[in-house]
């Protein structure tokens, strides 16, 4: 039989033994601090996860682009093949005893099927470029919300301190702190 347990940290039985007390004592200031700690652990969260979701999301788009630049080089590799050949068929126009006629046709052949492969090939590399501008602003965003999820945990952090110092400007820097998260959080979920 497997019994899960969980050891909390110093900090945690500290925070917690702290809001008990003030709770029987009827501490509205300690309160206040666990009722916001919380919120901000919830807003925190869904930073979290918003910070995660465009770092996958950025990291698809960049592996797309990778796959479209690989089809464009393909596309490139296979020009140059054309090429190759469309220049074989010239030289062999010139040759003393070859058919002149068959290497001309051959030679206009591949010109025209070269003209078809270099089209395809601008066309992805265009949708690699646009794979890649697209990861570089989810990118962007992800480091907004990374941002935004830094600055709510320095402001759950100095609650936490504020609850054990009990110092008003600790809260207000830790709120202000809290104010900022919001404000990054904001600015992620604005494309900004």
């Amino acid at each position: 039989m497997t019994e899960d347990f969980e050891v909390p940290s110093p900090h945690e039985k500290q925070l917690e033994h702290a809001t008990e007390h003030a709770q029987a004592r009827g501490d509205s200031f300690a309160s206040k601090i666990a009722v916001m700690t919380a919120i901000m652990a919830t807003i925190g969260a869904m930073l979290s996860y918003q910070a995660g979701s465009t770092e996958s999301e950025a990291a698809m788009d960049k592996n797309n682009a990778a796959i479209k630049k690989t089809e464009a080089s393909n596309e490139w590799n296979y020009y140059q093949a054309k090429s190759s050949r469309q220049n074989l068929s010239e030289l062999a126009i010139h040759i003393p005893g070859l058919d002149a006629a068959h290497y001309t046709a051959e030679a206009q052949r591949y010109k025209t099927e070269k003209e078809e492969v270099r089209k395809k090939a601008e066309v992805l590399e265009a949708e690699a470029r646009e794979w890649d501008e697209k990861s570089e602003l989810v990118l962007h965003q992800h480091h907004r919300w990374a941002q935004a999820m830094t600055a709510i945990q320095i402001a759950i952090s100095l609650a936490a301190i504020t609850l054990l110092t009990r110092k008003e400007w600790l809260k207000r820097v830790a709120y202000s702190a809290a104010g900022l998260s919001v404000v990054l959080g904001s600015l992620a979920w604005l494309h900004l």
